[in-house]
This record gives structure tokens, C-alpha cells and sequence, in this order.
């Protein structure tokens, strides 16, 4: 990891305390060639709270999380981590400085044991030499005491991971991240592909490992999702930060509408109106807009 001069960092507060974010992004973008793919982003995420960064597909966070995670470098603007100006050469260098990225495929083997997944790639080890051998004991109870410290009660951690639902295999890969040593998780889309219910199962733990102290990043398109758990919000559009705001600042109406893009709703709903004739259809989608802009009618 090469970092350049380390600057007197800007302190936050937050409930009172002056607190040097874990991670700060300034006026950070990404271009590759002449395609402008970030920029100008602004960011922190602190022990403890959530940033939430929601945006459409093509919005530009993956390419966020991609220059977070140490997969890409920005090309314009800062990265501070611990207050010190940064840049990854590599995400070996994000992780050991605690950054962890779970994705959305998880990078799980479906047909191994939960355990298994747990330690993949880091197994715990006894013996030496040729005697060296898998301490495998240590490993399921360790994978076993983790995951109800997140809240989630494994009856066997024998059991493919394969054969929990897709909660229950984010509450893993957060309990793993956890484990070995993160302080700023970084989750991309995790209720994407989930139903409500096991939406609320990952919302819960991200509030755990929020309560545990860690610096969340939470990616996702859904306000809904987004706005219970979450302390800051950045919006980002076609690569551009369109609104970032601490929770007290914006209600999950104008964050919803902000989001959807409020203006271009009302100039659709007016096109649809000029069509003419208020057809059952065209009132349900009214309707819809409607609740889209938090309630409010399109003028």
C-alpha cells in the first residue's frame, strides 16, 4: 500500500465527541480514459453508524466500492483512512487495514459446510510439519459462537451452507468478516435478491455489527431498506453525489423522492395526464407517483 504525506485530518463530531472518520473520501472520482465513471464524491463513515449509499443501476457504486475495497484507485480527489491520505494497490491492502467487502454472490461454496465457509481460506491449524492438521473442533465451535453473537442460532454448523436462506448466508459472511478483524464493512446490495422477510433478517444485522462498533457501508437501491438502519445518506447519479444527509436532516419522503428523481416523476405524470382520458390505468399509475413523491401530488 503507497501512501503519500500524511495531513492534519478533519474531525467530525458526532453525540459530542470530535471522532476522525474511519473513512474519508474528498472530492474523490474515478476516470478511465475519457469515461468519467465517479467524481466528486464526498464521504466519512464512523465507528458505529451507517452509511447508506443508495443509486440506480449505472448510478456508480460499484465503482465506489470498488475504489473503497482497493480493486480500483481514484484518479482525482483524497482517501483518507484513520485520517491519513491513502491509496490501495491492492484489496490485500483495504483488508489489512480492517476494510471488508462482502458482495453480492457472497463467495460462498454452497455444498461445504457453514464452518468450512466461515474459515475458508484462513483454517485454523494444530501441529507442525508433517503432523500439521485442520483444528477442526476449534473451528465449529469459533464458527458456532460468532453467529449467535450476531444473532443468528445454528443447530448444526455441519449443514451445507448452501441449505440457508439467503439471510442467514449474509449473516455469515458479516459474522466472518467480523471475526477477522473488520472495522468497516462494506455490503453490496445485500437485500437485492431477498424477500421482505429476509430483508429484515440482514437489516438486523447490520444493526448488529453497527452495535458492535464497526463503520457500515451500505449499498442499495431502496430507501426503504436503507432509511431504518442508517445515519448517513449520499445519493448518487450518473456518477455524481446528488445529495448526502445525516439522519436528522431528511425524512425517508424527501430521501425516497430524491432517489426517484422528484422532478422527472411530476414531468411524467403530466405527460400522462396530456394523454388524455383518465382511465383506470392511468389513475392506478398516478397513484403510484404519487406515493413514489412521498404522498404528495404531483403539481
Amino acid at each position: 500500500m503507497s501512501e503519500t504525506t500524511s495531513q492534519s485530518p478533519h474531525d467530525d463530531v458526532a453525540d459530542g465527541v470530535e471522532a476522525t472518520p474511519l473513512v474519508r473520501l474528498e472530492g474523490a472520482g474515478k476516470r478511465y480514459g475519457n469515461i468519467i465513471a465517479l467524481r466528486d464524491v464526498t464521504m466519512d463513515v464512523h465507528a458505529g453508524q451507517v452509511t447508506c449509499v443508495l443509486g440506480d443501476n449505472g448510478a456508480g457504486k460499484s465503482t465506489l466500492i470498488k475504489i473503497i475495497a482497493g480493486l480500483h484507485q481514484h484518479t482525482d480527489g483524497v482517501m483518507r483512512i484513520n485520517g491519513e491520505e491513502t491509496v490501495f494497490d491492492s484489496p490485500r491492502d483495504a483488508l489489512e487495514v480492517g476494510i471488508a467487502t462482502v458482495y453480492q454472490d457472497l463467495a460462498v461454496v454452497p455444498l461445504m459446510p457453514v464452518w468450512r465457509n466461515f474459515f475458508l481460506g484462513s483454517e485454523l491449524t494444530v501441529g507442525w510439519g508433517p503432523l500439521k492438521r485442520l483444528d477442526v473442533p476449534a473451528m465449529k465451535r469459533i464458527a458456532k459462537e460468532e453467529l449467535f453473537e450476531m444473532g443468528i442460532d445454528l443447530r448444526d454448523v455441519d449443514q451445507p451452507i448452501g441449505t440457508l436462506s439467503g439471510g442467514e448466508r449474509q449473516c455469515v459472511a458479516i459474522a466472518r468478516a467480523v471475526y477477522f478483524g473488520a472495522k468497516v464493512l462494506i455490503l453490496d446490495e445485500p437485500t437485492a435478491a431477498l424477500g421482505v422477510k429476509q430483508s429484515g433478517v440482514v437489516l438486523r444485522y447490520i444493526m448488529q455489527a453497527k452495535n458492535r462498533g464497526l463503520g457500515v457501508v451500505f449499498i442499495t437501491h431502496n430507501p426503504h431498506h436503507a432509511f431504518p438502519v442508517g445515519d448517513r445518506f449520499m445519493v448518487l447519479k450518473r456518477g455524481r453525489s446528488i445529495g448526502y444527509h445525516v439522519k436528522d436532516e431528511i425524512s425517508i419522503d424527501d430521501l425516497t423522492a430524491q432517489m426517484a428523481g422528484g422532478a422527472e416523476l411530476q414531468e411524467l405524470s403530466h405527460e400522462l395526464a396530456q394523454l388524455g382520458g383518465h382511465t383506470a390505468e392511468l389513475k392506478q399509475v398516478e397513484a403510484d407517483l404519487e406515493q413514489t413523491l412521498g404522498g404528495r401530488p404531483a403539481q
